[in-house]
């Protein structure tokens, strides 16, 4: 591409750099906190509100259960953060549940973990983005008045930053991130503080109203199967835990410690502010409906499809730090911002997971390069066309992209562990130290409990949100494992294919005979430099080839042949409906069979054009006929391109744009080092 061409791409992803830039920089805990826990500290943004939404099917009444649902969370949040540090010690290279899977388990196993973190990661996106949407939204109307064209307009420029290769830094995550959590906090011990000490009476905006339950008086199973339904909304709490595994070698040494470490810091954090929010959310008697328009009553009327429905968090926000104050807005704008950053984690994920996978040959080739930036940037464009698409279809409602969203998360958690279980068996099967041995049978029980109680949790998810949206999860899931092994036999078939033999060959074994065939349309400049640049390649036998289409045009073709003593002999094949492409074809493979070991080299003059407009006003059967003797065996194409005046002037305006400079593109250095221009003698 010319530099004045180049120009937009670079003001959008920057200047490419060279490939000895690719550097590991290497993180402290207090950076890599925000950097790799963005996504599961963001998640208590709206888990909590998912909790308070099921429930709300049955009614207000159904509420008190939020605390023992948020006990539970808690219980398995822990289960899986103390699972995963077994993790990152047995696998501190990084691979993720994918390498634990694939290694352990087999690739069948590896490449449904791959199915379910590639929708997982397409999910992150479009659902932090369309939670943080909803939660500027209650501070900005327009936005939430606008939300699919705002969450697209914010995926757009977080692609943006990701093709210009921006880095994990750590104040570019560490400082939303750590607001948003000081800000979480603040706004628990504030409440707690008002409530208990001060005895103050906070209301959410929301607390006079009623709920119209939809099912009333559940007991026995229904209540049982309204709970569990609950329990995995409130789950949406472990998404992106993996995160840390997959990011190991990114941290200071001692890597496996601090990554431990981390992920401990993290679910105590993830943990303590869930349990907060839900708790908060009890004592403002926030209320919350799946289809608030009709279910949520005020004054005995329902709201009306006019209503926003704002998230749990914004509501606690208001009624704790008031609607309008400093802390209200500050929170909102943090919360809005660290779901945008944890949807930036899926930009990392997603690109290098498909970029591993392009290497084990699942998935294309072009997924494994680095672009300009030194970024994936083929993954990072497809992994926004997907979230963009989700985005669209599903309206950026966070409530209904949920329901898709935890399937996968926890397939990847219970086959990871389900790994690590086999990864422990394997090893103690040769260890013979006793200490060794103490720790690879205690981390085999964790991993062993954290396998059951997610696979557990996996059976609820599918069986409590099947037919609300986990079968779309599903059916993707189905899909990319589906695509992922037709493109390894491919892949397979084709270095099958191609692998060149130890011994001889039909391959390194010259052709008897070269046959070249000319293809003549008319007498004209290409021509004349087609048969002279055959008549250079010395074959055995050359021949000139036209297809009679119009018997006009084909006499006056041999008239002009004749008269000019062209030494080449013309062959003329019948054409009695008017193709080309055939005719040529049928020629060509007729010579194969007469002569199977003779190689046939087809040589097509063409004219080169200047411009694309100028290009559809030619006929394209040299292109159509390149096309099909590609498919033909023993068949060499050759072009010999003639340039008309167009091209030589499109030539010289491409060598103008190569010397002219973008601005900044030309640096001086210091003014000591530039040379001296001669100075002229004064007369």
């Amino acid at each position: 591409m010319s530099k004045l061409t180049d120009v937009p791409k670079r003001i959008l992803i920057g200047r490419a750099l060279r490939s000895d830039r690719l550097g590991e920089t290497l993180l402290p805990k207090r950076i890599a906190l925000p950097v790799f826990a963005s996504d599961p500290l963001s998640s208590v943004a709206y888990a909590p509100g998912e909790v308070l939404l099921v429930l709300s099917i049955a009614g207000v009444s159904a509420y008190h259960f939020s605390p023992w649902i948020a006990v539970a969370v808690v219980v398995l949040m822990f289960t899986v953060v103390a699972s995963y540090r077994q993790n990152v010690h047995a696998y501190p290279s990084g691979g993720g549940d994918y390498e634990v899977a694939n290694t352990n388990l087999g690739p069948k196993s590896g490449l449904t973990v791959a199915s379910a973190l590639l929708v997982d990661y397409i999910l992150t996106v479009a659902v932090s983005i369309s939670a943080g949407i909803e939660n500027l939204g209650s501070a900005i109307p327009f936005v939430v008045e606008h939300k699919v064209l705002c969450a697209i307009a914010v995926i757009v420029l977080l692609t943006m930053m990701n093709l210009r290769g921006v880095r994990e830094s750590g104040k570019l995550f560490a400082i939303p991130t750590y607001v948003f959590v000081v800000g979480v906090f603040a706004m628990i011990a504030w409440g707690a503080f008002r409530g208990l000490v001060l005895d103050d009476t906070m209301r959410a905006p929301t607390a006079d109203f009623h709920i119209e339950a939809e099912q009333q008086g559940l007991a026995g199973f229904a209540l049982l199967f309204l709970l569990l339904r609950a329990f995995s909304s409130g789950c949406a709490a472990l998404t992106g835990v993996e995160a840390i595994s997959n990011g190991v070698p990114a941290f200071r040494k001692p890597k496996s410690k601090n990554a431990g470490t981390t992920l401990a810091m993290m679910g105590l954090l993830a943990v303590t502010m869930f349990c907060g929010i839900i708790g908060l959310a009890m004592a403002t008697k926030v209320r919350m409906a799946e289809h608030p328009a009709t279910d949520l009553l005020e004054n005995g009327v329902a709201v009306g499809a006019d209503y926003v429905q704002n998230p749990v968090i914004s509501q606690v926000a208001e009624a704790v730090f008031g609607d309008g104050s400093f802390m209200f807005l500050l929170l909102a704008a943090a919360t809005a911002l660290v779901l945008f950053l944890a949807a930036n984690t899926a930009y990392n994920g997603f690109p290098l997971l498909g970029s591993i996978l392009a290497q084990d040959r699942y998935l294309p080739r072009q997924l494994h390069t680095r672009g300009d930036r030194l970024a994936f940037s083929n993954g990072i464009v497809l992994l926004a066309g997907a979230a963009g698409l989700l985005v669209w279809i599903y309206g950026a409602d966070s409530t209904r992209l949920i329901q898709l969203y935890i399937v996968g998360v926890f397939v990847s958690f219970t086959l990871s562990q389900t790994g690590m279980v086999r990864h422990w068996n394997r090893h103690l099967a040769t260890e013979r130290d006793q200490a060794a041995r103490r720790r690879m049978h205690r981390s085999r029980a964790i991993n062993t409990f954290g396998a059951f109680f997610t696979g557990l949790v996996l059976i609820v998810v599918l069986v409590t949100k099947f037919t609300h949206g986990a079968w779309v999860a599903l059916l993707g899931m189905v899909i990319f494992y589906a695509t992922m092994s037709a493109i390894r036999k491919h892949y397979d078939r084709v270095s099958e294919e191609i692998a060149a033999p130890e011994g001889p060959s039909d391959d390194v074994v010259r052709p008897s005979r070269v046959h070249s065939v000319v293809l003549i349309s008319k007498i004209h400049r290409p021509t004349l430099r087609a048969l002279a640049y055959a008549k250079l390649m010395r074959s055995h036998t050359l021949e000139a080839l036209s297809v009679n289409v119009d018997p006009a045009e084909t006499k006056a073709l041999q008239e002009e042949w004749n008269r000019r003593g062209i030494d080449v002999p013309l062959k003329v094949l019948d054409s009695p409906y008017r193709e080309i492409t055939r005719p040529v074809i049928e020629y060509v493979k007729n010579l194969r069979k007469e002569s199977p070991r003779d190689a046939v080299s087809v040589i097509i003059p063409e004219y080169v054009v200047g411009h694309w407009y100028e290009q559809l006003l030619h006929n394209q059967s040299a292109l159509r006929l390149k096309g099909r003797l590609l498919f033909t065996p023993g068949v060499m194409v050759t072009s010999v391109p003639y340039q008309l005046e167009s091209s030589e002037v499109a030539k010289k305006r491409a060598r103008k744009r190569q010397e002219w400079n973008a601005p900044g593109a030309v640096r001086r250095g210091p003014a000591e080092e530039r040379p001296k221009e001669p100075s002229t003698p004064k007369g």
